[in-house]
């Protein structure tokens, strides 16, 4: 049993066998050198000594290292989530250990490997990033560590039982970051631009003294006579208007950029914007579409709304089949009594496409303030800035050109038509839907 375990942990190095080589090459030689016949006997004596010592040193102690894994419940997508390996050494003397972390399947990653020296009785730790690009559940697996011994002949391999599994949910971290920026009031440090405010909104807030630089187009006369002292009137953001998210899962949201399909980076738009809309008193709910309905959630701004929408979008699966933008429109009109704001987030490639569905989108934008989300495709972008310099790149830049018109004829379509659109890449949507949004709700369009 010993011997058993001894041969699952004990591995040898290189180094053994490059001496044991030049060992064979003095004996080779020994035929014409006789002499050099003990010089190869005592290479292979020393040889065998130094790996016996070598390894009653490293198995000395019966669990001379420890190591351990920290990281989160939970991963953001798209994100880089840290993780943390935490190594103790308890022999007496100084190690060099290689460390394999057995990852997820799903970062097909297959040369991870870490090295690090820890000094006698010390401790270490070793921490890497990982950028997850798909949700679900990630499993991690077991710690491979190996200890080299102080000779450098042998190693002796520790695995530490680690299996856990962690869920990838929807950029959270994206949505902390705008969030932070929002409660303190900076979002154009994110680039959501400053709108200034035509009007008053209708939500009447309080009657308060009036200050230096008050409008006083806002004086209350009636109450300034009660009181002796000017009073204006106070007005607020209108609150409480219902805002949904609708994403398309069909096969038009499946083209991949950054690593990402575009229905992932409108999933992390969506809970951005929705955590926003909830921090400005807003209602917001949420609507996930293929050939059928998937999710309807209704528009709220209770305390559990915001993991409601989190985990809602977490379990979002999808075979990208065609999208009923018919059935869209029925359950709207029949679930969605008040007149609110529906960002859709979707993309179109030809105006074929946009004209098939822009009957039922007419037909939302009448009983509701619509606003159409469609991508712009950056690589054309990067093909009809390039100079085409071949007879093939001509018909290439040509065809390129052509598909980013047809996509500047849709803005002009919609608009027609009495819908709001963003144009947008996805690297910038979540911030171009903010502005939107925020543009909306400061000009009281909702």
């Amino acid at each position: 049993m010993i011997f058993f375990k001894l041969r699952k942990s004990f591995y040898i190095n290189n180094i053994i066998y490059y001496i044991a080589a030049a060992a064979a090459v003095v004996f080779v030689a020994s035929y014409f050198l006789p002499p050099w016949f003990r010089i190869g006997v005592l290479i292979l004596i020393l040889l065998g000594l130094a790996l016996v010592v070598d390894t009653l040193l490293i198995y000395s102690i019966k669990n001379g290292v420890k190591a351990e894994r920290w990281l989160p419940d939970r991963f953001s997508m798209g994100d880089d989530n840290k993780v943390i390996l935490l190594f103790q050494n308890h022999y007496h003397f100084p190690v060099n250990i290689s460390v394999i972390d057995e990852l997820p399947v799903q970062f097909q990653e297959r040369k991870w490997l870490r090295k690090l020296r820890m000094e006698a009785k010390g401790k270490s730790m070793i921490e890497y990033k990982l950028r997850p690009v798909t949700r679900g559940e990630y499993v991690f697996h077991d710690i491979n560590v190996y200890v080299q011994a102080p000779l450098g002949l042998v190693k002796r391999r520790y695995i530490f039982p680690a299996q856990h599994t962690v869920k990838v949910y929807p950029s959270f971290v994206q949505m902390r970051r705008y969030q932070l920026l929002a409660v303190s009031n900076r979002l154009q440090e994110a680039g959501v631009k400053k709108i200034r405010r035509i009007g008053h909104s209708l939500e009447f807030e309080q009657i308060k003294d009036y200050v230096r630089g008050d409008d006083y187009r806002t004086i209350n006369w009636k109450a300034t006579a009660r009181k002796g002292n000017l009073m204006v009137n106070s007005f607020t953001d209108e609150r409480s208007q219902q805002v949904y998210c609708l994403i398309n899962k069909g096969r038009v949201m499946k083209m991949p950029f950054d690593n990402l399909t575009l229905l992932d980076h409108a999933i992390n738009a969506s809970l951005v914007l929705s955590n926003v809309a909830l921090i400005r008193q807003d209602k917001a709910g949420l609507i996930t579409f293929e050939k059928e309905i998937d999710t309807f959630l209704p528009a709220d701004k209770k305390p559990t709304q915001m993991n409601l929408i989190l985990e809602s979008l977490y379990r979002q699966q999808t075979t990208f089949l065609e999208p009923d933008f018919e059935k869209l429109f029925s359950v709207i009109r029949n679930r969605i009594t008040n007149r609110s704001l529906l960002i859709l987030f979707t993309n179109f490639e030809s105006l074929e496409s946009l004209n098939r569905a822009l009957p039922a989108l007419k037909r939302m934008a009448h009983y509701h303030l619509l606003l159409l989300v469609f991508f712009e495709n950056s690589e054309l972008k990067s093909i009809t800035s390039k100079q085409a310099t071949t007879l093939e790149g001509i018909y290439i830049k040509t065809i390129a050109e052509k598909f980013a018109y047809e996509k500047r004829q849709m803005v002009k379509e919609l608009h027609k038509n009495g819908i709001l659109s963003i144009l947008t890449t996805p690297a910038n949507l979540t911030v171009n839907t903010i502005n939107r949004y925020l543009e909306l709700k400061t000009r009281t369009s909702i």
